[in-house]
């Protein structure tokens, strides 16, 4: 299996949040085009087949984790 790369340089990260769908979609750079590969409890996994790069994550249901988990630790 190739190598990924993930944050090889120091770069911004952009974000994006839908309320509506509690979607937060976390873009490195400039958001592009990417294949989405699900990796478990709502992460997806956006990267660019090309340069065998990550390029961004989505996180689904994510104010709902956050309450679980702040739920938790009290």
């Amino acid at each position: 299996m190739e190598a990924v790369k993930i944050l090889e340089k120091p770069t911004t990260i952009n974000w994006d949040y839908d309320e509506e769908a509690d979607v937060l979609y976390l873009s490195i750079g400039e958001p592009q085009p990417a294949v989405g590969m699900d990796i478990g409890e709502g992460v997806i996994l956006r990267y660019d087949e090309a340069r065998k790069e990550v390029v961004g994550l989505t996180l689904i249901g994510l104010r709902a984790r956050l309450l679980k988990g702040l739920a938790g630790n009290h």
